[in-house]
């Protein structure tokens, strides 16, 4: 058989050495091997491969949206190696229709073990994507771009929108009236596995940060005032600071925040609409939001547009409430699934991010 270069992509040090050593002891050249696909197309420009392997869950831009740039400028066998894609998978369904010609599925746990197997299947779907006539499957799958459709590769975060799957969860939540102690109810009763959660409670400046801090020392999670660019991580809550908006943005597989100035949204700097509904549009069904108590109807839009994008949704009860307002609105604007109690919120909350993980 002929060399077959080959450049991987994964922003896993662990994965890259190891894969680049189990295909260069199968006799395939490693031609290089990125951390996410910006790094990857500097040097694909200078040394273009044979096929790529490429992971989906990585900084600055996910794989699907650089597998589908890529079959724009120049169609490459390319082989999806990811947890995420699995057989008969959504993110497999995407990547296939995008014109990927493998895939094989990484294990969650005993990666290292994988990786040195020498039957795992990588090698395998190497060797038949060197193969692929890439002019046969464009024919066969006419959403596929044709040669040339890029004339010049942009390779720049494209349009916010959700990725159909992702291992990362976010919580969102809207709170106003009552919120401090209510808020301190939940957090302290959340373990460190809990999913990334952002919080809009309606406070002027100055005041958040020192929320952040006292919760910082009860809970078992970070707390934090959010800063632009934080990430959203397992066991990290952000508030929005008091007079500035925040919403929930992606740099590639990853979430981040954006805190930035700008006029009062009904009434509010913060408003949760503003940060629900960039939820909505960024993380979809991937995401979990709730609207606590609190006086008037922000969070209700938001909130409904997170259920139409297949999030999980709930309001907190009238009986627990301080005001019943925003839970109410929420509840009549058709965006809530459940009410639930300030005591079976922690539980609901656990028990959705890990029916949101099956689900995917």
């Amino acid at each position: 058989m002929s060399e077959i270069k080959v450049m991987i992509v994964d922003d896993s040090a662990v994965v890259r050495k190891y894969l680049s050593d189990l295909l260069t002891k199968a006799g395939v050249t490693v031609i290089g091997a990125a951390a996410d696909p910006l790094f990857a197309m500097q040097r694909m420009k200078s040394n273009w491969p044979d096929v790529l392997v490429l992971d989906v869950e990585m900084p600055r831009m996910d794989g699907i949206t650089f597998l589908k740039q890529v079959m724009a400028e120049r169609p490459t066998p390319v082989v999806m190696c990811s947890t995420l894609t699995e057989k008969g998978g959504q993110t497999t369904m995407q990547a296939m229709a995008a014109g990927a010609v493998g895939f094989v599925t990484k294990p969650k746990m005993g990666l290292k073990d994988f990786l040195e197997d020498d039957s795992n299947g990588i090698v395998a779907a190497v060797r038949a994507a060197a193969k692929a006539n890439m002019s046969a499957l464009r024919r066969a799958q006419p959403g596929i771009p044709k040669p040339g459709a890029a004339r010049a590769m942009a390779v720049a975060p494209g349009p916010q929108e959700a990725m159909a799957e992702t291992t990362d969860r976010v919580i969102a939540v809207a709170i106003s009236t009552g919120g401090v102690q209510t808020i301190e109810a939940v957090l302290t009763r959340l373990p460190r596995t809990v999913p990334g959660m952002v919080i809009v409670q309606h406070m002027p400046p100055n005041f958040t940060a020192s929320l952040a801090a006292r919760l910082n020392g009860l809970c078992d999670l970070e707390v934090l005032e959010a800063k632009d660019g934080d990430r959203v991580i397992n066991g990290r809550v952000l508030f929005a600071p008091g007079g500035r908006h925040m919403r929930l943005k992606r740099s590639g597989a990853q979430y981040v925040v954006e805190v930035f100035d700008g006029p009062l949204v009904n009434h509010h700097r913060p408003n949760a609409d503003v940060l629900l509904k960039s939820v909505a549009q960024c993380a979809g069904r991937n995401a979990i939001g709730v609207v606590m108590t609190g006086m008037g109807d922000d969070g209700s839009r938001g909130l409904r547009e997170m259920f139409n994008a297949g999030a999980k949704t709930a309001a907190q009860d009238e009986a627990s409430c301080v005001v019943f307002g925003m839970p109410r609105e929420a509840i009549k604007h058709g965006g809530v699934q459940q009410v639930v109690s300030l005591d079976d919120l922690p539980s609901w909350l656990m028990a959705a991010a890990r029916s949101a993980v099956n689900a995917a």
